[in-house]
């Protein structure tokens, strides 16, 4: 595997994956190179992981047969039929698969690679499907391939850099599910879910989340650790 090759391996907390079931995985996004890292960790489970990916990426000659091989579900961005993608990952998780889902929805534009506001999407799917959603979060993919306006897109493998990536415990959604799906509803399941995504990595990197005001989905409220 690539990250194999480009670096060294700290996975945590496999323990809160569920034995059995379908399950979302809600990752954070600070590099391009991270799928390749957060892919070979979940694969590691015994599990791998169906992304959902824009639907571009499968029209390509090499590309797209992959995806279709792996089992990756399409996503048409900015597109009435973005919906749609949740009923292939309904079928993924009916049948006791893994979807892993950047709710961000894209490369954070926070400077110091924190999560950004994640968009309901992953909290749309849970609240539909009632799986668990397990945080994931990881550090060190962005030390090869630096985000946007981080030093550009420049391949570094040296120094080899650690890949740390680490899974919380599944959200608590619990009270939700028989709300209606609402602005509102599907603001606080993802306020939550990016809240725990931001926990794991602030054990990940051993510091506290800044708390930016004005961040919304982010949990700029939630009180830090002493």
């Amino acid at each position: 595997m690539a990250c194999r090759l480009a670096g060294r391996s700290d996975w945590r907390g496999t323990e809160h994956f569920p034995r059995q079931g379908g399950y979302i995985t809600a990752v954070n996004h600070s590099s391009a190179f991270d799928p390749f890292v957060y892919g070979y960790f979940q694969y590691r489970t015994g599990l791998p992981p169906r992304f959902l990916i824009k639907s571009s990426l499968f029209a390509r000659p090499l590309v797209g047969p992959l995806l279709r091989a792996a089992g990756q579900i399409p996503v048409e961005r900015a597109s009435s039929r973005a919906a749609q993608a949740l009923d292939g990952a309904r079928e993924a998780l009916a049948r006791g698969e893994c979807v892993a889902i950047y709710p961000e929805g894209t490369l954070t534009r926070d400077p110091d690679l924190w999560p950004g506001p994640g968009k309901t999407g992953a909290a749309r799917l849970a609240l539909l499907t009632r799986a668990p959603v397990v945080p994931v979060a990881q550090w060190g993919a962005h030390r090869v391939v630096p985000p946007y306006g981080l030093g550009g897109r420049r391949v570094r493998f040296r120094p080899r850099p650690t890949f740390v990536v680490a899974a919380g415990p599944p959200v608590d959604l619990a009270d939700l599910y028989d709300h209606e799906p609402t602005a509102a509803v599907l603001r606080e399941a993802s306020a939550r879910i990016m809240a725990a995504i931001t926990a794991v990595l602030e054990d990940i990197r051993g510091e506290q989340y800044p708390g930016r005001p004005g961040e919304a989905g982010t949990p700029a409220a939630r009180p830090l650790a002493s």
